[in-house]
């Protein structure tokens, strides 16, 4: 891949963050194209989830670019992130629970957002099938009227990903997303993201290498706030610098 952020939906570079000194992410450049899966892995405390965070808005980066579609997103605002079409999934389920699955679906459309928007909704025909639509692609359509909180771990894990995919986001974001699931649910849960990434891109953090395996287009490896090796996950699974580092251990 050209390390040009031309025809990129996503491109960042030289992105860095230290906190009292400590550079938690260091120079770091991420391409994403569009309709792919790109999975990023590497040892706990490798700066993983602080990428995210700096992508998101949650952090704030000390230095580099992060270019959505070609538009600066650094020091935007997370919820103007969030309305240009950028979505994060963080690692616990976060979820209404006493509402229904369809309740949750319907609270998360955007033109629900705010004060006067809660007034003013409707749940039009095209809402409705927005959400029936989404309550399949995630398969949960058999349990719309079952409240989110009596649902399985896995099932909450979906639910929240339909949420986000009612903001229509082109950039989804899943941090370790089948932490704690059944072998059912990883399996299941390998078919929702490959089905996601068919119209949008994904980003997805994951130490589950059989899973990654299922799921990636690219990998990226992180180490120590920086990129290790990048590639296929034939490619970075046989070099002998993340043998070294991450999957010898």
């Amino acid at each position: 891949m050209s390390n040009s952020p031309r025809n990129h939906v996503l491109a960042i570079e030289d992105l860095g963050v230290s906190f009292d000194g400590f550079k938690a992410v260091d120079g770091f450049n991420f391409y994403l194209d569009a309709n792919t899966v790109h999975v990023i892995i590497g040892p706990n405390g490798a700066g993983k989830t602080t990428v995210l965070d700096l992508i998101c808005g949650k952090t704030r980066a000390t230095s580099g670019s992060v270019k959505f579609k070609g538009k600066e997103m650094r020091g935007q605002r997370e919820y103007r992130i969030v309305r240009a079409g950028m979505g994060r999934k963080f690692q616990n389920p976060s979820i209404y629970e006493n509402l229904t699955v369809l309740e949750n679906l319907e609270i998360s459309h955007p033109s629900g957002r705010g004060i006067l928007g809660c007034l003013l909704f409707r749940r039009t025909p095209a809402i409705e099938r927005q959400m029936t639509d989404i309550a399949a692609e995630i398969g949960l359509s058999d349990k719309l009227d079952v409240e989110a909180g009596i649902l399985s771990h896995g099932q909450k894990q979906w639910l929240e990903i339909g949420m986000l995919l009612m903001q229509n986001p082109e950039i989804i974001m899943l941090d370790e997303p089948v932490a704690g699931m059944s072998v059912r649910e990883r399996t299941e849960t390998a078919g929702l993201i490959r089905r996601i990434s068919q119209n949008r891109s994904v980003i997805v953090i994951e130490h589950d290498m059989e899973f990654v395996r299922e799921i990636a287009d690219r990998v990226t490896v992180m180490h120590l706030g920086q990129i290790l090796a990048e590639g296929s996950m034939e490619k970075v699974s046989a070099d002998p610098k993340v043998i070294e580092v991450y999957i010898g251990h």
